[in-house]
């Protein structure tokens, strides 16, 4: 018997993204509202993307189908 294909979690795709090493990103938390009291700096860094931990990475990419 064939195994069946597990499909990709659509929603998962667009929120996170894979490097070629394997690594989980995702987007900073607090970016969203309260933005007046956060320092320039702060919102600057908060554009950057966050590297996830290990078995949340591991559980995202069996997700997506990785």
């Amino acid at each position: 018997m064939a195994k069946v294909k597990a499909k990709t979690r659509k929603s998962l795709v667009k929120r996170f993204k894979i490097t070629k090493s394997g690594k989980v990103l995702r987007r900073a938390v607090g970016q969203d509202h309260l933005l007046s009291k956060k320092s320039s700096k702060k919102k600057r860094a908060l554009k950057k993307l966050v590297e996830m931990s290990v078995p949340e990475a591991k559980k995202i990419r069996k997700l997506m189908g990785k």
